[in-house]
């Protein structure tokens, strides 16, 4: 093994084995909150190291890494494994269960490595699990009467933790029962000093009445260290649950965990705190599972209101509450104290010894639910609150989230019947969508509908969407959305609530600190601070890390308040600060992923700007924003903002393209057209005539996109915008190159080339002489490529360097390839892949995937180069990129012809010429006529071979390229030598 970052990453790895382990998070373990602007690369590096010693084990996904070994390889794993057959079996196997278990122990986790956030979220957690399965063994051992084993074991381990009561008390115990009182006396007085010396307190009760019984010599002839107390009064067990719902759904995954919490016995009482918004069925899950587990808790399930989120009560308060539970337990009403502290304590001695679900619903706040947990290790306590209850140490804490589709359709069907959800499918699923998985709202619908049967969902969802109707549909008696929105909107302090009302205004469904703090008009930090507030009361939701959204309908809620607390006109305002601050940010991003044509608009929006410094951060911001910048360039075109506009839609386009969001892309620029054309903004029509054309080129509507091309151009000439001009020319050259018209590419890139030096403009110069190496190679000129690859990166600079070098090693290992210099192209090639992987230039590795195929294929390894293709072609699938199927399917068809594979060949071939015609891509449609008409008979039809092979003459001259020879060659060869298969025409 390596040093200690490289064992952190394992152990990381091991510690989850099976799962993906994210980047983030081992950043996190490795660095704190204060990575290295190399964090990643440092990760990669020792996850590189990992694979050499553990090959083929390693498999990298799309956010981290996941290590696939025997899980009985791991101490770890074998060790949970053990402890689980423990906990199903009877004291005498559950023993030596645990011994086995332990012996999985040796030394503390991640020794050495890692950092106060791997120690908390991970390695602490991991040694609780240890001492709760210690103290579970010294239970079954107790009852055993192992006590001699228990004290060997216990005396080692209680100098590891010093403070540990149940620990002690297990060990007094066997010391008592197995050396006499004395010993046992004497620990007991140690532990009781430490104790008050160190950290000011007595022991608990169980230890006192443990000493006690020892003083007395009341040996209980089980070893009972937890006998019910004597001086309780008769204990009540009662049932006090709400009504169970019969049309229960949706919750399994939260039953199994609760299942899973309640199980086995740590010694400790087990505490689960349910969150989540109101209406997300928080009591309806905690009430269910009740009766689910009434078996499990014999001596009673206990429910009380606690009133925290209700309209029209104050929250009860913890002394009132407990007054309520000791008499509901059987109490006498006048010998229940009066101070807070003693009815706590009497209210945790009533239950010692039991076995007691309690329901704490509707909780409001870490103080009000502190006095009332019990701390007997029979009972669970679950606890529904729409606040994070921050400061309940040892609880576990679970999150309902929202219904998914299927459990939302599941409850409608439950409540109206499969026939009368079926017949309207499509309608149901409006009304979900429109729901969005919120419990309560779906309720509310079906209840209403239930006693309508003439409604329809079409009819249901007309209504939910007329102006102000939404929450008035919403309700119904004793229900209502609105009502459980307010009630958490009316807990927020004045800084909170203008904060939620701001982000009924956001553009967007998402929002980030960066956009928050132009929202808010504020700092981050204050920003930040803000929103997790708003977490921890519910009324936001963090998807991922300093990443929010709100659930449409509270969206929807803080909207209407948020119109009526600022006015129409001050709302507008606040939304033009948002969208403006995504415009600055935007324009500053598309720097950074190529060069830029058009200047930044000068006016500023914020007094916030987020720093972005890399290509990666840029595509990493356009990729969390791509949905709100959509919204941004609709909200400036519906209020007439057209030069914001179009400026903004110009800032995307390029992102947009890369991700292959087209649908985005040709939306927002028809979008923006509209208003340019209706306020006669020629410069903002041209701009978007551009990159309407490169949607449509990336769709293969290559006539659209010329059209649309000269069209920009000729605006921006009348202009004299020759910045523009060259932006239209460079793409207008693209075209022409895809559809083979070569020699109009030349021409379009040869003018770029002149405007660029005479504006004195290396970014495009280099991007230029790039492209035309690419013209060049396909043209057959492979010296000439060369030297104009070789020009682009000598001229590249600053950022877009690494791009251009990427593209341009790309071209010169093809023109290698051509040339027969096969190492030379592999060297080429491992360039230009090694830095379109750092740099994330997707299009550029599906190409060179594809490239290095045909190097493979010249070098007669048809194995690897059916591979290279095949890693093309997938890349392809999965970024969205398919503008180069076509040509990749026919260099893949080409390498099958020639490792005589014609089956294969013939089928991937008719794919990519279906593809070329459909597209319009002349040239690679003659390439693959060309390889199909080559095929023998019976593998293509001899009459169909030569149609093929005409059809590529007439192209290749058509185009005036050199291709149409070594056409022609093969056409000849058919005709003089058909085969037996072909039948004459005449």
């Amino acid at each position: 093994m390596g040093g200690p970052r490289q064992r952190c990453v394992l152990g990381a790895l091991l510690v989850h084995v099976g799962r993906e382990v994210t980047i983030d998070q081992l950043t996190g373990y490795l660095w704190n909150e204060d990575p290295p602007r190399t964090a990643r690369s440092v990760i990669q590096v020792q996850v590189s190291h990992l694979r050499r010693l553990l090959p083929g084990r390693i498999a990298t996904t799309s956010g981290g890494y996941v290590l696939e070994v025997d899980p009985e390889s791991v101490d770890l794993h074998r060790f949970r494994r053990l402890r689980d057959e423990a906990a199903r079996a009877d004291s005498a196997e559950a023993v030596e269960f645990l011994d086995r278990a332990l012996k999985c122990w040796r030394g503390i986790p991640f020794s050495g490595v890692g950092s106060d956030y791997l120690d908390d979220s991970v390695v602490r957690p991991i040694r609780e699990e240890r001492w709760t399965a210690i103290i579970s063994w010294a239970s079954h051992a107790l009852e055993l009467e192992r006590h001699s084993d228990v004290v060997a074991r216990l005396t080692s381990l209680s100098s590891e933790e010093p403070f540990s009561e149940r620990l002690h008390e297990f060990l007094i115990t066997a010391l008592w029962k197995s050396s006499g009182r004395a010993k046992a006396l004497s620990v007991y007085e140690d532990f009781r000093r430490r104790l008050a010396d160190e950290l000011g307190v007595d022991p608990g009760h169980e230890l006192l009445s443990l000493h006690s019984r020892i003083l007395q010599e009341d040996v209980s002839p089980q070893g009972d260290v937890e006998p019910a107390e004597e001086s309780v009064p008769d204990f009540r067990i009662r049932n006090d649950l709400p009504r169970d719902l019969p049309d229960f759904t949706g919750r399994g995954e939260a039953l199994e965990n609760l299942e899973d919490f309640s199980r086995g016995d740590d010694g400790r009482a087990k505490i689960c705190v349910i969150t989540d918004s109101g209406g997300a069925g928080k009591t309806t899950t905690a009430v269910h599972f009740g009766y689910e587990m009434a078996d499990r808790y014999p001596d009673g399930q206990i429910f009380i209101d606690l009133y925290g989120y209700t309209s029209n009560k104050e929250p009860l308060d913890p002394a009132s509450a407990l007054g309520s539970l000791l008499r509901a337990v059987g109490i006498e009403p006048e010998t229940v104290p009066e101070s807070l502290a003693e009815r706590s304590a009497l209210w945790r001695a009533t239950l010692r010894g039991r076995r007691v679900l309690l329901i704490l619903d509707n909780a409001f706040s870490h103080a009000q639910v502190s006095p009332l947990l019990p701390s007997s290790s029979g009972t669970l306590t679950l606890i529904t609150t729409r606040n994070e209850l921050v400061g309940l140490s040892g609880a576990r804490f679970l999150s309902l989230g929202m219904f998914d589709d299927d459990s939302s359709l599941e409850l409608l069907r439950l409540i109206l019947g499969d026939a009368r959800v079926d017949s309207e499918l499509d309608g149901a699923r409006e009304v979900v969508r429109f729901c969005g998985g919120l419990p309560l709202a779906l309720r509310v619908i079906a209840g209403r509908m239930a006693g309508r049967p003439k409604w329809t969902f079409a009819h249901v969802i007309r209504r939910l969407v007329e102006q102000n109707r939404t929450f008035r549909e919403l309700a119904v008696e004793g229900q209502s959305v609105e009502v459980a929105i307010d009630l958490s909107f009316q807990s927020l302090n004045p800084t909170q609530r203008r904060a939620f009302l701001l982000l009924g205004l956001m553009v967007g469904n998402v929002i980030e600190l960066s956009g928050a703090a132009a929202l808010f008009d504020t700092s981050v930090e204050d920003a930040d601070d803000t929103l997790q507030e708003l977490v921890g009361v519910c009324l936001l939701e963090e998807p991922q890390e300093d990443v929010y959204r709100a659930h449409d309908l509270i969206r929807a809620f803080a909207l209407d308040r948020a119109l009526a607390e600022f006015g129409h006109e001050e709302a507008d305002r606040i939304k033009v600060r948002l969208s403006g601050f995504y415009l600055e940010t935007a324009q500053r991003a598309a720097e950074l992923l190529g060069p830029r044509v058009q200047e930044r608009s000068e006016v500023s929006f914020s007094r916030y700007r987020v720093e972005l410094s890399s290509r990666r951060e840029a595509e990493e911001w356009f990729s969390l924003h791509q949905e709100n910048l959509a919204d941004a360039i609709e909200y400036f075109a519906s209020r007439d903002h057209g030069e914001e506009a179009w400026r903004l839609a110009d800032a995307v386009w390029r992102f947009y393209a890369v991700r292959g969001q087209m649908g985005l892309l040709v939306t927002s620029h028809e979008r923006v057209l509209q208003i340019s054309e209706r306020q006669g903004n020629r410069r903002g029509r041209a701009v978007t005539l551009i990159g309407l054309g490169i949607a449509y080129y990336i769709s293969g509507r290559f006539e659209e996109s010329l059209r649309l091309l000269g069209e920009a151009r000729t605006i921006l000439e009348e202009l004299g915008d020759g910045r523009g001009v060259i932006r239209a020319l460079a793409n207008l050259g693209m075209v022409y190159e895809r559809m083979g018209r070569f020699a109009d590419s030349a021409s379009a890139i040869k003018e770029v080339l002149r405007y660029a030096e005479e504006l004195c403009n290396p970014k495009v110069e280099a991007l230029q002489w790039g492209n035309l190496a690419v013209l060049q190679q396909s043209l057959g000129e492979y010296k000439e490529a060369l030297a104009s690859a070789e020009r682009a990166i000598l001229i590249s600079q600053g950022e877009q360097e690494g791009e251009i070098r990427a593209r341009a090693k790309r071209v010169m290992g093809e023109a290698h390839t051509c040339l027969g210099n096969t190492d030379s192209a592999f060297q080429e090639l491992d360039e230009a892949m090694e830095l379109s992987s750092h740099l994330q230039l997707v299009g550029n590795r599906i190409y060179v995937h594809n490239s290095r195929g045909i190097a493979h294929r010249a070098a007669g390894r048809f194995d690897e180069a059916v591979r290279e293709h095949g890693r093309a072609l997938a890349l392809a699938e999965t970024s969205g990129d398919r503008s180069g199927d076509a040509e990749i399917l026919t260099d893949l068809g080409i390498t099958q012809v020639e490792a005589a594979r014609y089956e294969e060949a013939r089928e991937g071939l008719d794919r990519a010429l279906e593809l070329a015609v459909e597209r319009g891509e002349r040239y690679i449609e003659a390439r693959a006529s060309l390889a199909l008409g080559g095929i023998p008979g019976p593998f293509v039809d001899p009459g169909r071979a030569r149609d093929l092979l005409e059809e590529s003459v007439r192209i290749f001259e058509d185009l005036e390229l050199p291709e149409a020879e070594a056409a022609r060659r093969r056409l000849q060869a058919l005709d003089a030598d058909p085969g037996p298969d072909v039948v004459s025409a005449f």
